[in-house]
């Protein structure tokens, strides 16, 4: 084993770093978008009731999942600055307490969650007759709920030493697995049981169980940030408590839009559960279309942090700036596409011509806000990165529940399901522009080492 090469995000342009994170990294998230697009489209097949089903479980998935998002930000940001100082030492420490803590809060949310499916889901509005389809579903998923997690942690601790390219591999070949296995035990074909719902989370879950073991295989044997020496308790608290300063508020910022979500799912909900099913291919749908903006905010984090460790302020600033100017081009031709494309795709999910009446609805209106929307998640990971997540914390209250949720009760009683959407809409622009500039201002005061002569 050998120890990480020099940092590799605090030298060289700029441009040209933000180029070699980004694609791969694109490539590796949308392979992840595809678990939600192709287990949707199957259970599409299924009927409306088990796409209805399917949807009412997604803010409480995306819950969880923002835990694990957080713990790898706050995970990404203390190994990113370690790298920046090129402190090996101390990489390995905090990569391999990052993984025991994951796996720790795992085991308490998996039992909290599998005791409160049915009042939890009765409160966002499930009908009782859905409450068989949805434990067919979230008690596998409770069950591997560390499979579920874990993967995220892992591709932060990748990101953060430069490894974008390894991520993204096994992102890629992590998807393949699920898109083969997902009808095998959907629908029980070539002797597999015929298991529905449930078919689909445990595909999900043999694909994440391979992106657990190869990647704790890369960090351990070639990157050599798994360490197996007896540590003190004392020790492992001091890595969770940076871990955690990052990762707590982090956690909470992205449990936050999915809470949010789910008082919209609830909105919605009155309306039946084919305007339901609707809104659930639409967000499905809309997390393909926002891949690059993810693929983005998840490597402007480790860059910002590396640069950070060696005090280079001009390179953060060079990169936040490329990064809002593409954001904001990159809105406008996704919401053309989207918008052109936004029936046809629609249909291909359902056959109800309420809830295609529906995604097409969202399809229209949302959109028009991804630039903005890719601002501020661009803008909260840098943050992280900082090592100041406060700010994105708040960032994403005001978003979600300041801006967001009063609209769309106003939207809802003005105009109904379009004012709901038209609500998300100006929250993402609203609170996109304060966070541009919030983020250069924070940005601006960090420190700046004088250069060497004709370093880049």
């Amino acid at each position: 084993m050998t120890s990480p090469s020099r940092a590799k995000l605090t030298h060289g342009p700029v441009s040209q770093r933000l180029r070699e994170l980004t694609v791969p990294t694109i490539w590796g998230v949308f392979a992840m978008m595809t678990f939600n697009v192709v287990d949707t489209w199957f259970v599409g097949q299924l009927g409306t009731s088990e796409l209805a089903a399917m949807s009412f479980t997604f803010p409480v998935v995306m819950t969880l999942v923002s835990v694990s998002i957080g713990l790898s930000a706050g995970t990404s940001s203390v190994l990113a600055r370690a790298a920046g100082q090129d402190d090996h030492e101390q990489m390995q420490r905090l990569a391999t307490d990052a993984i025991v803590l994951t796996m720790l809060i795992t085991l308490a949310l998996s039992l909290v969650g599998y005791l409160t499916i049915d009042p939890l889901f009765l409160l966002l509005g499930a009908p009782e007759n859905l409450l068989p389809l949805i434990r067919e579903y979230m008690v596998p998923w409770y069950a591997g709920l560390v499979l579920m997690l874990l993967p995220m942690v892992t591709m932060g601790s990748l990101r953060a030493t430069g490894e974008a390219s390894t991520a993204g591999r096994l992102l890629i070949a992590s998807a393949v697995l699920n898109v083969i296995i997902d009808p095998l035990l959907i629908f029980g074909l070539a002797g597999f049981p015929r298991l529905e719902l449930a078919g689909a989370a445990y595909a999900t879950l043999i694909a994440r169980a391979f992106i657990v073991v190869a990647a704790l295989w890369v960090l351990h044997n070639r990157l050599n940030l798994i360490t197996t020496s007896r540590v003190t308790l004392q020790r492992a608290w001091t890595s969770w408590r940076g871990i955690l300063h990052v990762g707590l508020p982090a956690a909470g910022t992205n449990v936050i839009i999915p809470v949010a979500n789910g008082v919209i799912v609830a909105l919605v909900a009155t309306y039946g559960p084919e305007a339901i099913a609707g809104l659930g291919i639409a967000t499905r749908i809309e997390m393909f279309s926002l891949v690059i903006f993810f693929a983005m905010s998840g490597i402007i984090g480790p860059f910002v942090g590396q640069n950070l460790g060696a005090a280079r302020r001009d390179r953060i600033l060079l990169a936040l700036k490329q990064c809002y100017i593409f954001c904001m081009a990159l809105g406008a031709v996704v919401a053309i596409a989207v918008g052109a494309a936004a029936l046809p795709v629609a249909e291909l999910f359902s056959e109800s011509a309420e809830a295609i009446e529906v995604a097409t609805l969202y399809l229209w209106i949302v959109p028009l806000s991804y630039g903005a929307a890719g601002i501020v998640m661009l803008v909260n990971a840098a943050f992280n990165g900082l090592g100041q997540p406060l700010p994105a914390t708040a960032i994403s209250v005001t978003r979600m529940v300041i801006v967001y949720v009063p609209l769309a009760f106003a939207g809802r009683a003005l105009f109904g399901i379009p004012g709901i959407f038209a609500a998300y809409a100006a929250s993402n622009l609203l609170v996109g522009a304060g966070a541009a500039y919030w983020g250069w201002r924070v940005c601006s005061g960090a420190p700046q080492r004088e250069l060497a002569p004709g370093e880049a």
